[in-house]
């Protein structure tokens, strides 16, 4: 994986702690994670996600080929409109997450840290005869995040965007500017009075909102049913992808083997449940593993909270361990997910 992109935020914003995997390279928080959270939800906030890797496709047949190769309807996608859509390997294990708009002449794709050259390299191989160009512009493009009631408001007339994707997955407004112009929106958003947030209060506000992150909440082995991007960022009436077998297979005639749980941790431990750590059943069965820990945060309300990835059959109302910590679960993709089954994702939207 490449070095991260260090922002130049960290240099110019007051207070700021850089953060640790996986978002080296810009703010964990600048001070006050829980003062920084409060702003986001209750007047607005911008979050410095510049270390996201930025794609920018152009040429006249970009959305019907982006349409053939990935899970959502693109090839209609209006100038100015936003989708979610994800790669999947030929046996529909999730293998990139894309956040997207189309300005009318060059679609705009960000996606996780360090994974944009890879994606690149598998857009290019998938070209043939086709008119369509791929770029990698991380190096030349950054994404800022807006939050909070009126963030279109606030992120309006920022010097330097060259894209907005609004709503993002959570009712974020994220902007793509160039990088270069980055310290200039950033200081524009704080004379309109937006509070600088880290990551750490935009991760504590995604897991409250219930939303997976690639790479964190998912593994190698992750279908888009196990945690809910079958609602937001697959279409199940369109043509033929890569993977759209095992969509198919799970949404008409299976369940996926595993499921996304919120969890409220134990407010009385004195530390968070690390990525990765197993979760396992408490009570009686204790010891028996059932999953992993995905992502784990305080939040300024609910306390510590996190995302887990655990089998199917583990019953809801099951207490569990994760990385030792207690934690009571809250549904989020139910156990009958798939088979026809609607899932419908309680998410706590930020607008």
């Amino acid at each position: 994986m490449p070095d991260p992109i260090r922002s130049e935020l960290l240099k110019i914003l007051p207070g700021a702690v850089e953060a640790s995997w996986p978002d080296e390279g810009v703010a964990a928080h600048y001070g006050d994670p829980m003062r920084e959270q409060r702003a986001a939800e209750e007047s607005a906030a911008f979050v410095d996600r510049s270390h996201r890797g930025v794609v920018r496709i152009t040429g006249p047949d970009r959305l019907s080929w982006l349409h053939s190769l990935t899970t959502q309807q693109l090839d209609g996608l209006a100038p100015g409109a936003a989708a979610e859509a994800l790669v999947l390997s030929p046996n529909g294990h999730i293998e990139h997450h894309l956040t997207l708009t189309d300005d009318g002449t060059a679609t705009w794709i960000h996606v996780e840290p360090g994974t944009a050259a890879a994606l690149v390299e598998f857009l290019e191989s998938m070209r043939f005869m086709l008119r369509v160009e791929v770029a990698d512009v991380s190096q030349d493009h950054a994404v800022l995040t807006v939050l909070g009631p009126g963030a279109s408001d606030f992120a309006a007339g920022l010097d330097g965007v060259v894209a907005s994707v609004k709503p993002g997955p959570f009712g974020t407004n994220d902007l793509i500017v160039a990088r270069d112009r980055l310290p200039g929106a950033a200081g524009d958003l704080v004379r309109r009075a937006a509070v600088p947030a880290g990551m750490w209060a935009f991760e504590a506000l995604r897991i409250a909102a219930h939303v997976p992150r690639l790479g964190l909440d998912t593994d190698h082995r992750t279908i888009p049913h196990e945690v809910g991007w079958i609602e937001t960022a697959v279409h199940l009436n369109k043509g033929c992808y890569r993977g759209q077998e095992t969509v198919a297979r799970v949404h008409n005639l299976g369940h996926p083997p595993r499921r996304l749980v919120f969890l409220n941790l134990d407010g009385s431990e004195d530390r968070l449940p690390g990525h990765g750590d197993p979760v396992e059943l408490d009570g009686p069965e204790k010891g028996t593993v059932v999953g992993f820990t995905g992502s784990a945060a305080r939040h300024y309300e609910l306390g510590p909270i996190g995302l887990a990835l655990v089998k199917r059959t583990v019953p809801v109302e099951a207490t569990l361990l994760a990385g030792g910590v207690p934690a009571a679960q809250e549904v989020i993709v139910p156990p009958d997910a798939g088979s026809n089954v609607k899932v419908t994702l309680r998410r706590r939207q930020l607008m």
